[in-house]
């Protein structure tokens, strides 16, 4: 019997794709027989997850985690939203989300932890459920977010299940207020957030570059009015406020009532506890964002089938 080394299982699993302990018992099982493990893994369907890591995984589920004064979220794709159905898959997204709580957000720490009564990693489950399921899958990222005092609070817009779903939010109140109030005032910020999409907390937390790019292209704008420039610089000034009351979180209109900025709407807050109020950050997770995901002409597909 040949002997089981790390480099074999390694080769194995860069030929497979399969999982680290799979890789490893397929190995035992062959006496260390390369070819053999490839096709035991092969009949077993574990080796069907390196076929699938080509395609597209645009669709899934966000997952959010709370505990204490921290909270955390994940997104996981898959390819349809029929796998997001699926109370494994529902699960597994779950559980990341849990572990990404418990490890900080650290995505290479969560996919190197072991997976709750497997004996897998959670990088090795995440293989195991393509080949079990039959999808290409991938966790995508994940965050998370603290404070010292006051509360970590999340939303999920049109929850699957539980604290599932395809937008996700978390926001995070630095106060010494009442916990009570500050959650559900954490979970109106949440919804805003959810709908408003802003892009920063306050002005200074804005990329620059993302500042520089809007401004440059005001000025250019503002220079075929053909206005001298004096002009010009008093209308970028006042189409840049008009931009940071689209992307900045304090600067935005409260979507509650449509008339107050949202700086406003904490401030009242912290007037009626008694206590500074601080949104220290959010985050936003849209499924899919940013993915291209592919498309095409079915019927088309269906014709050249046909022949």
């Amino acid at each position: 019997m040949a002997e089981i080394t790390a480099a074999l299982v390694k080769e194995l699993r860069e030929k497979t794709g399969a999982g680290m302990m799979d890789c490893k018992k397929a190995l035992t099982e062959n006496s260390g027989d390369l070819e053999a493990s490839v096709d035991w893994l092969r009949q077993k369907g574990l080796a069907a997850a390196a076929k699938k890591s080509g395609r597209v995984a645009a669709e899934g589920l966000v997952g959010v985690s709370v505990g204490g004064k921290a909270g955390a979220m994940a997104e996981v794709n898959s390819e349809t939203d029929f796998v997001a159905r699926n109370e494994t898959f529902q699960s597994f997204v779950q559980t990341v989300a849990d572990l990404a709580l418990a490890n900080g957000g650290d995505q290479d720490v969560v996919l190197g932890t072991g997976y709750p009564d497997e004996a897998r990693t959670v990088a090795e489950q995440l293989t195991h459920l393509i080949a079990t399921i039959g999808e290409n899958m991938a966790i995508r990222r994940m965050v998370s977010l603290a404070v010292d005092q006051g509360v970590v609070v999340s939303y999920v817009h049109n929850p699957v299940t539980g604290g599932l779903g395809k937008i996700g939010v978390l926001v995070a109140l630095e106060s010494a207020g009442d916990t009570a109030k500050l959650e559900a005032f954490g979970r109106q910020l949440a919804m805003h957030i959810a709908a408003a999409a802003p892009q920063s907390v306050s002005p200074d937390d804005l990329d620059q570059d993302v500042v520089e790019r809007e401004r440059q292209v005001l000025v250019q704008q503002a220079r075929e009015s053909g206005r001298p420039e004096d002009i010009i610089q008093k209308m970028v000034d006042g189409r840049m406020r008009k931009f940071y009351e689209d992307v900045v979180l304090l600067s935005q209109t409260w979507v509650i009532d449509g008339e107050s900025k949202v700086e406003k709407v904490v401030a009242g807050l912290a007037k009626e506890l008694g206590t500074d109020v601080k949104v220290t950050g959010f985050a936003r997770f849209v499924l899919g964002e940013g993915i291209e995901k592919e498309s095409g002409d079915f019927a088309s597909e269906v014709a050249n089938l046909a022949g």
